[in-house]
């Protein structure tokens, strides 16, 4: 059995600690304003399963939306360079905005459109997709319950994008990274755009610290000798999950498979090659959670009648069912594919910071990472399968493929790794050959 890492002593749980209180601290500056169209279907859910009517729901969602519409009005004006100096715009943004919302949601309510736990902002096909994320409303419910709904919906995102730092710190704890490193990666998390997503109020929060619960696991297993603790919480995280959005589930549970049976065919031939070197059978319990992931994904899904990857396809080419249904969706899918990668690839060569990110992030997993960099790297790559499930330009940097940021926030310490610990970098010779040196 290996050792077991330690989190770090006291130094390390301090701080812990002292990152998330700071970064807590710094999410008071936007206690409003991080709300998307999406947010209100959450909300909504999370209200009727407080107990409050349809129309309260629709009432308080509606009153939150408008008041950081509002908000956000109030600030972009203050700064306006023509019109900072005008009166608070605030209570007509509001007024507005209530009237626009309601003429929405009032002749649906009144259609009978009551069914389901979400206010009727749109169809009940649309609204079906919400439907079948109740993982994510459940978890809101203390904090509304507790703090009302603007405070509970910050306080959510303090404790989801807070606990996903922390679980990049035990990860990295869990490879034998030093204490400083780990914090580093935590620190990432905190200020890369996985903060800053996790702390809206949507399902990638939730995703993100989920998914790294499941890496945690991987590395459990695999350098802690942690085995059963680290496969129950792979499998419990996949389970999770599925009821935030199973879809992401069905994709990391078959990017765990696909890595584990890769990295157990190279230990194979490795061991064939030269005996005495890692076994495979290490891995494929972590490849067996993630196939056993996929099959309960797809029978509960058809089992609950969740929407299928029909639907889904034909929502994202209709404009949220907003046109007739496309008679042949997939070619007209991989054309759009076709078309949003080499847009996506352009501006990645005007602006190359994400995927010099993620190579450097690739290269200390595979390379300092080991078996548990490979899953790593596999659970990042959900990221890119999300994105391509929906690849619409307007969203494509900020929250679909935001799960791929999970492979430079703890890759970049693996790599950085040997330059902490002190080790010797060899530098270009320069000059005559004695005169190539080295750094500690």
């Amino acid at each position: 059995m290996r050792p077991r890492s330690r989190v770090g002593g006291p130094g390390g749980v301090v701080g812990v600690l002292l990152l998330t209180a700071v970064f807590a601290t710094l999410q008071l500056a936007n206690v409003t304003g991080r709300d998307t169209p999406d947010t209100r279907n959450y909300l909504s859910y999370a209200l009727s399963l407080t107990g409050e009517s349809k129309r309260g729901a629709a009432a308080a969602t509606i009153d939150y939306v408008c008041a950081s519409r509002a908000e956000r009005a109030r600030r972009d004006q203050s700064v306006h360079v023509v019109r900072f100096h005008r009166p608070d715009p605030s209570a007509e943004v509001l007024a507005e905005c209530r009237a626009q919302e309601w003429a929405v949601v009032e002749p649906r309510l009144a259609a009978g459109q009551t069914g389901g736990h979400t206010v009727p902002y749109m169809s009940e096909r649309f609204m079906a997709i919400f439907e079948a994320r109740p993982g994510y409303p459940a978890f809101l419910v203390p904090f509304v319950l507790a703090f009302g709904t603007t405070w509970g919906l910050w306080a959510a995102g303090v404790v989801i994008a807070g606990a996903g730092g922390v679980l990049v710190f035990l990860i990295l704890r869990s490879l034998s990274v030093p204490v400083p490193l780990a914090l580093a990666g935590q620190a990432l998390y905190y200020v890369l755009p996985c903060g800053t997503t996790a702390m809206r109020p949507m399902t990638e929060g939730l995703l993100m610290a989920l998914t790294l619960a499941a890496v945690w696991g991987c590395a459990l297993v695999l350098r802690a000798g942690r085995r059963r603790t680290g496969l129950a919480l792979v499998a419990g995280s996949l389970l999770a999950l599925f009821t935030v959005k199973h879809s992401q589930a069905l994709f990391l549970g078959l990017c765990l498979a696909a890595a584990g049976g890769v990295i157990a065919l190279r230990r194979h031939r490795r061991l064939r090659r030269r005996p005495g070197g890692p076994a495979p059978r290490e891995v494929l319990p972590l490849a067996a959670v993630g196939l056993a992931g996929v099959a309960a994904t797809l029978l509960l899904a058809r089992l609950l009648h969740y929407p299928s990857e029909a639907e889904s396809l034909q929502d994202l080419l209709t404009g949220h069912f907003a046109r007739p249904d496309r008679a042949r969706p997939w070619p007209e899918f991989w054309q759009l594919q076709g078309n949003f990668w080499a847009e996506w690839l352009r501006r990645q060569a005007w602006q190359p910071l994400f995927v010099a990110a993620l190579a450097a992030g690739a290269w200390g997993a595979l390379r300092r990472g080991g078996a548990v960099g490979g899953f790593l790297v596999a659970a990042a790559f959900t990221g890119i399968l999300t994105q391509a499930g929906h690849p619409d330009i307007n969203i494509w940097g900020e929250r679909l493929i935001v799960l791929a940021w999970l492979l430079p926030v703890v890759g970049v310490p693996l790599l950085l790794e040997p330059v902490v610990r002190g080790a010797r970098v060899p530098l270009p010779a320069q000059g005559q050959p004695d005169r190539a040196g080295a750094v500690g």
